[in-house]
């Protein structure tokens, strides 16, 4: 009996102890019952501490190249007030001066944060997890993780489900690190080539940019945030950031709502309802003298109430503080309580927030906006499982991070992102015995990885001479850098010519770069300074953030370059290597092949040898406009034809959709179906309206890859609406001979506009489309209507 009775007290007694368990621990318990659970246990300085994203990188101290513990600076933080999220504790740059040697392997990188992890886990009251957000816009932004091409670079391939591979791989990596949630994809709309960020955008279109960076982020993100292999994606950066005044990073954003919201937010939109982010940043600039991090109609009208997003919203760096710098807050305590009250919900910087415990002790700011905030917060840490599952496995970081198929899609991503701009047969390259390699951008490994990008291995970059060289083993390749991009103090333009004069074909690398150098200097924001040039030899940076530019010309010596060049009279193939559009006029003029990488990666020299060679055949097709002139912007195609200049064409030089292929394709059977009902019956904005088909040929004697592009004119619309829109697009491949039906499926919401009264409807009426392999180059032309 007395056994019996004992038996009983302990099970109650265990009974207890499940029951005195809190519910915010219960894995079982439904989260929104554990978010409540937990937020109601929390102080208001716990509060302010979870929407708090401090910078990461002093978070961590190496102690051997094999170890790595955490900082005194760390414990304190934590200590204090537990932070909520920490921002690129593993990012390596001159900025962070995080070199090779200090900082972190994927190995230490996963050691680093299991360490942090584990103290905000055992040591801190509560014990809540840290959400670790790493830069990762062309790969993870660490050392020794895969570095594929820039953003415009991947809008090139045209290829919705590489880029879904990619952001798959990036988010792994990413993961495997220890990291949760991965800054990118930028969809900000590039029209403003001077801008400095233009390569970490898709380029000029709203359609291109919102398919191309809603598959980034479901390969991010995958279906399951608590497998261990995805990441939450973070979109960059609401809203309108791309087209700042003047050129300026961060410059004012002059546009009206229509513009707005059928232009530059179509992208946000499709990768928030269909790619269902979890994270959005706000930016720097300000639209119509509203502080996009204070304004609410875009953070909360918008963004939550209209597009159903349930995540939570980061600032950019220390763009808070930069309410008050604008002068729209008095001070950094106002700054504070306007975007906590617009529905900021994460101050990245932590300079701000901190203001928000005295804000809500003297009745300035209500706590229900901390709560609403911290709960934003709070729900996305049980959503990826970290209060059950906190650390990463440091040996599955250094077996898979930067693995051979990681690897062999950078150069793929690399290959299908050039676009050959012009070709008189040169290429692919023949039988040759001597190839004269020329150029500033021929063999500077950091000028193929492009802004965001960590420390690199040399063994571990494949640039064009080192493509060229394994490639071909049998022809002599002799190289002369013969400028830089910008300096002219160390040109050597005469032995480049005396080697090119020996040589049966030069292959001449000229363009840009975002490599940043230890002697630059940066703002609190990270971005760089261009007044910190030492007055000696001067850095090849001019572009990546805060490498604002007046024009598009090549700077240096580089023209000079290219004239001395092309008077030898050799067969001459010219490749930029840049981050945004440049000055083409001399280029295309002197060269018998004329090819764009923008910023192609880690297996750049690989990817741009494959098209030289005619192992692949080029399928890259440009996602900007290359202009003339700097004068002519904007100059994107969706302004339809523009009247010339009295001193220039109105047209750029290579238009939006454009690349060439070592093959022809003809287009046929343009078809039209009528699959939905009339525009005035109310329907889903997926509801397809019209079904377009056409016959695409591969005339050639090539098997090649063909971009069928769609676009679309409203012929008359209640608004003023940009005359000619891409609506859809397909990469076939095609054996040569080969034809295929290709379909299109208009939708309800490809046919609306915001009309008069600002109601998103697809208006009763004639719509043209043309269908071809640029926006300039539409050989079918039909129409349809709704009525």
């Amino acid at each position: 009996m007395r056994k019996t009775l004992l038996l009983i007290a302990a099970c109650c007694l265990q009974g207890m102890t499940v029951a005195q368990e809190p519910v915010y621990r219960q894995a079982s318990a439904p989260i929104e019952e554990r978010v409540s659970d937990l937020l109601g246990r929390m102080t208001l300085e716990e509060k302010i501490g979870q929407i708090c994203c401090p910078l990461g990188w002093e978070m961590y101290t190496k102690v051997s190249p094999d170890s790595v513990t955490i900082s005194d600076k760390y414990r304190q933080q934590m200590d204090e007030a537990p932070i909520g999220s920490y921002w690129a504790v593993l990012r390596a740059d001159p900025w962070t001066q995080k070199t090779l040697e200090t900082g972190l392997n994927p190995r230490l990188a996963a050691k680093a944060l299991n360490a942090l992890q584990k103290y905000a886990v055992e040591h801190t009251r509560l014990g809540i997890p840290v959400l670790f957000a790493e830069e990762c816009p062309h790969g993870h932004m660490a050392i020794g993780a895969t570095v594929f091409p820039t953003s415009m670079g991947q809008a090139s391939t045209w290829n919705e489900s590489l880029i879904r591979q990619m952001g798959e791989v990036i988010g792994l990596e990413a993961r495997l690190q220890g990291a949760n949630i991965g800054y990118g994809p930028v969809l900000d709309i590039a029209r403003e080539p001077r801008w400095s960020r233009v390569e970490e955008t898709f380029g000029e279109d709203p359609y291109l940019t919102g398919i191309l960076g809603t598959a980034f982020v479901q390969g991010m993100q995958g279906k399951d945030f608590k497998d261990g292999r995805h990441v939450y994606s973070t979109l960059k950066h609401l809203a309108a950031y791309g087209v700042p005044r003047g050129g300026h990073n961060g410059g004012p954003a002059d546009m009206g709502l229509r513009a707005l919201l059928d232009e530059y937010l179509p992208g946000f939109q499709r990768a928030v309802e269909v790619g269902k982010a979890a994270t959005v940043m706000t930016s720097y600039n300000s639209i119509d003298g509203v502080p996009c991090t204070s304004n609410k109609f875009l953070i909360d009208s918008l963004l939550r109430k209209r597009w159903g997003f349930d995540g939570f919203v980061y600032s950019d760096l220390a763009s808070i503080d930069g309410i008050a710098g604008a002068h729209v807050a008095a001070n950094l305590e106002d700054a504070a309580i306007q975007a906590v009250e617009a529905g900021t919900d994460m101050d990245l910087g932590a300079n701000a927030y901190r203001q928000l415990v005295k804000a809500v002790q003297t009745g300035k700011v209500k706590e229900s906006a901390i709560n609403r905030a911290v709960s934003n917060v709070l729900r996305l840490k049980f959503r990826m499982g970290l209060f059950e599952q906190p650390y990463v496995s440091p040996e599955e970081a250094a077996r898979l991070v930067n693995c051979e198929d990681h690897r062999m899609l950078a150069r793929k991503i690399a290959r299908e992102g050039t676009v050959l701009l012009k070709n008189n047969g040169i290429l692919p390259l023949g039988k040759v015995k001597r190839i004269a390699v020329i150029g500033p951008n021929a063999d500077v490994m950091y000028n193929y990885l492009g802004d965001y990008t960590a420390p690199q291995e040399r063994s571990k970059v494949v640039t064009l001479l080192d493509a060229l060289r394994n490639r071909m083993p049998d022809v002599r390749i002799d190289y002369v850098k013969g400028c830089a991009i910008r300096d002219t103090t160390q040109s050597n333009i005469k032995e480049a010519v005396e080697t090119a004069r020996k040589a049966d074909l030069v292959i001449l690398a000229v363009g840009g770069s975002s490599a940043r150098d230890f002697k630059t200097k940066y703002i609190n924001t990270g971005a760089a300074t261009v007044d910190s040039e030492n007055s000696g030899i001067l850095s090849d940076m001019e572009c990546g953030e805060g490498f604002d530019r007046a024009t598009l010309d090549l700077l240096g010596d580089q023209e000079k370059l290219i004239h001395a060049i092309a008077a030898t009279e050799k067969p001459l193939v010219t490749v930029y290597i840049a981050g945004r559009p440049l000055n083409m006029n001399l280029a295309s003029e002197v060269s018998d092949a004329l090819l764009t990488a923008w910023y192609p990666g880690e297996q750049g020299g690989n990817g741009i040898v494959d098209v030289l060679t005619g192992e692949y055949n080029p399928s890259g097709r440009l996602p900007m406009s290359v202009p003339r002139h700097v004068g002519q912007i904007p100059v994107h195609y969706s302004q339809g034809t523009l009247r010339d200049y009295m001193d220039c064409p109105g047209k750029p030089l290579y238009t939006f959709g454009y690349g060439l292929s070592y093959t022809t394709f003809a287009y046929s059977n343009l078809k039209f179906s009528a699959t939905a009902k009339a525009a005035s019956q109310p329907a889903g904005d997926n509801e397809v309206m019209q079904t377009i088909t056409c016959t695409v040929t591969n005339t050639g004697d090539r098997d090649g890859d063909e971009v069928v592009q769609l676009y679309l004119n409203d012929e008359v619309s209640s608004v003023a609406v940009p005359p000619i829109r891409l609506k859809g697009f397909q990469k076939i491949f095609l054996k040569k001979g080969e034809s295929r039906e290709v379909t299109f499926q208009l939708t309800r919401q490809d046919l609306s506009i915001y009309d008069r009264n600002m109601n998103f409807t697809a208006e009763p009426g004639r719509f043209n489309v043309m269908i071809g392999g640029s926006s300039d180059n539409l050989p079918l032309k039909g129409s349809f209507e709704i009525q």
